[in-house]
């Protein structure tokens, strides 16, 4: 498994939802920049990260809805018992910054809608076969 070890000036870690995003920026010493509950959209992350921009570093936990802020990333970024978003969002920025987070592919755009046809088909597979 290949892990993200360069380093940065700022490591952002985002603990991303569907409407809202806890985004966490750390520098080289750990300590938090940012620390913040957003909308989950373009414009917010582009605001909250715009004085880090010069060499950030993104990680994400999501599920599925992380396309676009790869795509926006892309374009535009050349342990307790505790746990919530905002607590994630820092652990995965310490993650980051530390070489712990691996690296994850990032489907080009033209192929993503083949990809989610071929995954619905086998749900449907799925489905219709254990009916």
């Amino acid at each position: 498994m290949r892990f993200y070890t360069q380093a940065h000036a700022f490591y952002c870690g985002i603990d991303l939802h569907a409407r809202w995003m806890y985004l966490c920026i750390l520098n080289p010493q750990g300590e938090v920049l940012l620390h913040r509950n957003l909308r989950a959209c373009p414009e917010a992350f582009l605001k909250a990260v715009e004085p880090y921009r010069q060499d950030l570093v993104v990680a994400v936990e999501c599920i599925f809805s992380w396309h676009w802020l790869a795509a926006l990333c892309a374009q535009a970024i050349h342990g307790g018992k505790a746990k919530n978003d905002k607590i994630d969002s820092q652990k995965i920025a310490v993650l980051l910054r530390g070489g712990m987070i691996p690296v994850a592919y990032v489907y080009p755009p033209q192929k993503r809608s083949t990809r989610d046809l071929l995954r619905r088909r086998t749900y449907l597979l799925r489905k219709g076969s254990s009916c």
